[in-house]
């Protein structure tokens, strides 16, 4: 039976200063505290700025940061983390409402038929999203300006802005922490980033159940009315376009499954590919994931409680998905199976582009073969993990997905 595991191997400084966070624990003395009250109060200070718009964001916030006190076993790094994780995403939220409040012409950008990538995790949805991303008629939000968003990126000073080092530098913490995450998922300033960060401002996301062993949050997340969430990231888009804008954008999460109908009243004319891979695969590839990620916050890691709840947690998502899909207009989806992506992922963008009317050029192509060329999949080492570690199997699988294996089993082969 698989027991709990201490967090995988970190530097020294890092052992140190948890080790004197269990001391001081053991005291009484628990900081940063992770008190909504009190993060909105230093939020406010940092910022000078006192609008947070919609007040909606407060739930989030509130469930968040008690299951973060009450389940998540943070380290004191992690606590550290998480506590300026909120707090910069308080001030990303109120920097961007005081500057969208200054500036009308913000308001008025229009996002127009924008392409979501979504599907259970590791099925192929960051290949294609950071291909698709190569397209110059194509925008994505890169990590850098959604981290750090004012003032709007502008297209002459792109590649080269300031704040791009310095979110590199942030975003190299993480491979401090758990060593080997770069390996399991490209990070980096100029990537494509995934809509749960833009969502992170909204406090109802998927990235801090990504991060942090938070399961009654994310529960109560997929029951949300997620209406005033995607508007945040409508705003976000808008925000983000204001200065360079572009055809169409190109964005991608695999959360975006359980909101389909937030999603699309959101954006009626969005295109919509759903990447597929058996649910046994995927799962087993994204609970490795979870277990390095979180081994940088929490003191100690459980693979067999990660395996089994997001086997769960995901076969609720998918079934939603499929539910929720079955309401629209079929011709906003396209389905496209890991295997023939990996095979050719040329050739699958090819099919997604003809399938939804798009134009693609050669220069998207030589851009895309280029990218290829550039990062091969092994980049930073290979991931390597087994069903087994996390104790999945297929009469598992085929409990929680049997649905979703009827009506896409010629994608999972």
């Amino acid at each position: 039976m698989t027991s709990k595991q201490p967090a995988p191997s970190q530097p020294a400084y890092v052992k140190l200063i948890n080790h004197l966070g269990q001391q001081f624990r053991a005291a009484g003395y628990n900081r940063p505290k992770l008190d909504p009250d009190l993060l909105i109060k230093q939020a406010k200070k940092k910022t000078g700025l006192e609008n947070f718009g919609d007040a909606s964001f407060r739930d989030g916030l509130d469930v968040l940061s008690a299951e973060l006190n009450a389940h998540a076993q943070l380290s004191q790094v992690g606590q550290i983390a998480a506590y300026f994780n909120l707090l910069d995403h308080l001030c990303v939220r109120l920097r961007l409402i005081d500057f969208r409040a200054n500036h009308s012409d913000v308001a008025r950008q229009t996002v127009k038929r924008p392409l979501f990538i979504t599907g259970l995790p590791r099925t192929g949805t960051t290949l294609l999203y950071e291909l698709i991303a190569q397209d110059p008629s194509v925008r994505s939000p890169a990590s850098w300006e959604v981290a750090r968003p004012i003032p709007p990126a502008q297209k002459r000073s792109y590649a080269v802005d300031k704040r791009i080092k310095k979110v590199d530098r942030m975003l190299a913490l993480a491979e401090k922490l758990s060593p080997g995450f770069r390996a399991i998922h490209a990070i980096g300033a100029k990537l494509p980033q995934e809509c749960v960060y833009i969502l992170a401002s909204h406090f109802i996301s998927e990235q801090f159940g990504y991060m942090y062993d938070v399961p009654r949050y994310r529960a109560w997340a997929l029951d949300q009315d997620m209406t005033a969430s995607y508007q945040w990231h409508a705003n976000f888009l808008q925000h983000l376009q204001a200065d360079f804008g572009s055809e169409r954008w190109v964005l991608k999460t695999p959360a975006h499954l359980a909101y389909l109908k937030y999603l699309v009243a959101q954006y009626p004319d969005a295109a919509v590919v759903w990447t597929h891979r058996r649910p046994l695969d995927a799962i087993s590839s994204f609970s490795s994931l979870l277990c390095n990620l979180r081994g940088g916050f929490s003191s100690v890691i459980n693979p067999k409680t990660i395996g089994n709840h997001e086997a769960q947690h995901f076969s609720k998502i998918v079934s939603r998905g499929m539910s929720q899909r079955d309401t629209f207009d079929q011709r906003q989806f396209f389905d496209v199976g890991f295997s023939a992506l990996c095979a050719d992922p040329i050739s699958a963008i090819v099919d997604i582009y003809n399938y939804f009317g798009l134009e693609f050029t050669y220069e998207a192509e030589d851009r895309m073969r280029k990218y290829l060329m550039q990062h091969p999949r092994h980049l930073y080492g290979e991931h390597t993990y087994s069903a087994e570690n996390f104790e999945l199997d297929e009469i598992r699988e085929r409990e929680l997905y049997s649905d979703y294996f009827s009506y896409f089993d010629s994608y999972l082969r």
